[in-house]
């Protein structure tokens, strides 16, 4: 039986909002605390939490416990400074504490599967799928990878990502170009971006596009279909990157997600 691109798409998207509604996805996530020298009580979180040279510290009270890397600990822990970017999640019950490091700042989000975000969750409405928006480009790597600094949408946070090159298309009769992230996967791409669409039928923020490794001759496959919101489309305590000046393409991407609902 042939399988068509719908299906093949739909098949993609409910896997995809799968993961999105996990019970300790960022869906569940019911706060961002910013941590500083001063130990601080969490709401959502058991203990007073803190950071310094050595790490983020918790302080937990009698009965108080977390559970890491399967081990129940209580007292005082201190937890292994963060790279940026990286995080860790400790168990709290049927709750998770993820400890992040964001923009140069270590912060705590308490993720809890009956956060009303979550339990509310009805799904993500979408463009109907349409091969039209699948569209070869070119991926030009650069010399070297350049430090590219973009915005987020927490106020006063910068992210610095490695950008190794940028991919050339055309679209609509309009030659446009994507300055390109490594991707999740070894040899692999993504991209943010905004378009016309944004802020009528789509996120106003950004959209990200993962992108199969390059062939040999450096072609790509950008298939706008698969284009997803980012964590800060659904909820407050998101510390999402903003796309590159670059990368506000003047044509309607009239395909992929659209506002949440």
């Amino acid at each position: 039986m042939t399988i068509s691109f719908q299906d093949r798409w739909d098949q993609w998207h409910a896997e995809h909002e799968k993961r999105r509604a996990d019970p300790n996805g960022f869906l569940a996530i019911t706060g961002l605390h910013w941590l500083t020298g001063t130990p601080q009580r969490l709401e959502g979180a058991p203990g007073e939490w803190s950071t310094g040279p050595q790490g983020v510290t918790v302080a937990l009270a009698d009965g108080e416990s977390l559970t890491v890397d399967g081990a129940e600990i209580t007292g005082t822990h201190t937890f292994a400074p963060l790279p940026e970017r990286a995080d860790r999640t400790v168990g709290y019950g049927d709750a998770k504490i993820e400890i992040a490091r964001r923009g140069g700042f270590d912060v705590v989000r308490p993720r809890h599967p009956d956060n009303p975000v979550l339990t509310g969750y009805s799904g993500t409405p979408a463009y109907p799928a349409d091969e039209k928006w699948v569209v070869t480009g070119v991926y030009r790597a650069f010399d070297e990878p350049q430090p590219t600094t973009v915005g987020s949408v927490a106020e006063g946070i910068e992210h610095v990502y490695e950008s190794p090159g940028r991919i050339d298309f055309t679209l609509g009769g309009s030659r446009q170009s994507l300055i390109a992230f490594n991707g999740g996967t070894p040899g692999s791409l993504s991209v943010l971006f905004t378009d016309a669409t944004s802020g009528l039928t789509t996120y106003a923020a950004n959209r990200s596009l993962a992108v199969a490794p390059p062939a040999e001759d450096g072609t790509v496959t950008l298939d706008f279909n698969r284009a997803t919101n980012l964590p800060c489309a659904y909820t407050e305590f998101a510390t999402c990157p903003l796309p590159p000046t670059g990368n506000r393409l003047t044509v309607a991407i009239e395909a992929g997600e659209q506002i949440p609902r």
